[in-house]
């Protein structure tokens, strides 16, 4: 039996995006994405709770990205969520959860230039490509 893994987040642009390319020459754009939850607290106010999160295109979806996304922007991404570890340093085993993106749609000042920004989740790349 199949599973799925998907993650949907609108947010604000966190960093500008930086594109970098695999030793193979794939393209793959970096950025940062807040989401602000409110809700209202048992008390009853008013309360926000922002997530961050690292999200990466690859290919032609990170070219569209690192073109037209900017720091401040709203966007939606969609795409999977993927847990990766390493060894830094200083010895230490560190975690990260990241995103990655099959769509990304930018959401606020939208151009005939800026269309929204796919990728077929097909096209995503093996774990093995990952510059850093």
């Amino acid at each position: 039996m199949a599973g799925l893994v998907k993650i949907i987040v609108i947010g604000n642009v966190g960093t500008d995006p930086e594109m970098r390319y695999t030793p193979q020459g794939t393209p793959v754009t970096t950025f940062r994405l807040a989401a602000t939850r409110v809700f209202n607290s048992p008390d009853g106010t008013r309360q926000e709770e922002t997530e961050w999160f690292t999200v990466l295109a690859w290919r032609r979806l990170a070219e569209q990205v690192s073109q037209y996304l900017t720091k401040g922007r709203r966007a939606y991404v969609e795409g999977r969520l993927r847990s990766r570890s390493w060894v830094g340093n200083d010895g230490q085993t560190r975690y990260v959860n990241e995103i990655w993106a099959d769509r990304v749609i930018f959401l606020d000042r939208p151009t005939a230039e800026a269309p929204a920004a796919e990728e077929t989740p097909e096209e995503s790349p093996s774990p093995n490509d990952l510059p850093f």
